[in-house]
């Protein structure tokens, strides 16, 4: 199976060709000029992952929270996350760089204040 992808590590955007095989294991990559677009196309085509960016109400505010993931989380618990922190029930004060979560749903990944409401 072959996939054809562009990397978004830098500027360059290169297009790159990443063959797997028929259970989806990866086998090669061309088209790279280097070694991160290489590791970002394995990544990409065998467990692709995004950092999560958010919005939850807080209780006191009028303004809701932006928050985020501490890292990027397996792209296919994306829905999963945002019903949990569709869930959350927060009061001010919260700080900008406050866990808000810690390892959501055993990933690894805390939830993270990306701003701070007084």
């Amino acid at each position: 199976m072959t996939q054809v992808i562009t990397c978004i590590n830098c500027p360059v955007g290169c297009r790159m060709t990443v063959l797997l095989s028929d259970d989806g294991e990866f086998l090669s990559v061309t088209g790279n000029t280097c070694p991160r677009g290489a590791s970002y196309a394995r990544q990409e085509c065998t467990l692709p992952k995004r950092v999560i960016t958010a919005v939850i109400p807080v209780e006191g505010s009028r303004t809701p929270l932006s928050v985020k993931t501490s890292c990027p989380i397996p792209k296919a618990m994306i829905y999963q996350i945002m019903g949990k922190l569709s869930t959350l029930h927060l009061h001010t004060p919260v700080t900008s760089g406050q866990v808000i979560v810690r390892d959501i749903l055993q990933t690894g990944a805390d939830i993270i204040a990306t701003r701070s409401i007084p």
